[in-house]
């Protein structure tokens, strides 16, 4: 989820709780936690609420002066319905750095990631994509996504979203451009060597 960065501090100390947005359809989900530029956010309530319905309070809860200063930031289509979303800083750390962090790797979790991986490579509609986007990311760390996706001959968006599932198993790291390997990521890739 893209939050503006004037918001950042508000959100991390509690003085904002509301954010709206006008998107063409929802996205962002009630009870999920969403991984963002300022951190981990929760959203614990969405719902849609017309703009001419924006109250003062809301106005002030997301940051703003007044209702009708709500209204004029929003972006997108007029048409579009206004979502408010009740937002909370979320302090605890990311389980997927601390999954990152640890290059332990018992041989029933080396087969347990090469089964996830796998499932991924079945699931894909353009073939298998895990190993590849590993060994680029591990021999070129901290390279725009493009890039790396023009040398695999991949779409930006798609190798952007690949990633981010081998992110969720704690096998990457996102950088400020591109990516790296984690340590797990590392153990891994270490364990497979022979059969490479």
């Amino acid at each position: 989820m893209l939050i503006e960065k004037e918001r950042h501090d508000g959100i991390r100390s509690g003085v904002i709780t509301v954010l709206f947005r006008r998107w063409r359809q929802r996205q962002a989900t009630a009870g999920n936690v969403y991984r963002t530029a300022l951190g981990r956010v929760a959203v614990d309530a969405i719902d849609v609420v017309a703009a001419e319905r924006i109250t003062e309070a809301d106005a002030a809860a997301a940051g703003y002066p007044s209702a009708a200063a709500v209204v004029e930031d929003l972006r997108g289509r007029p048409e579009d319905p206004v979502y408010r979303l009740r937002v909370r800083f979320v302090e605890e750390p990311d389980p997927r750095d601390e999954l990152a962090a640890s290059g332990d790797l018992p041989a029933g979790e080396l087969e347990s990631i090469a089964a996830r991986l796998a499932r991924l490579d079945r699931a894909s509609r353009t073939g298998p994509w895990t190993e590849a986007t590993l060994e680029i990311i591990s021999r070129r760390p901290a390279v725009r996504a493009g890039d790396l996706a023009g040398e695999l001959g991949r779409d930006p968006a798609q190798f952007k979203l690949d990633v981010r599932k081998l992110k969720n198993l704690g096998l990457t790291v996102s950088l400020g451009t591109g990516y790296r390997i984690s340590t797990r990521g590392a153990a891994y890739l270490a364990s497979r060597a022979p059969e490479r």
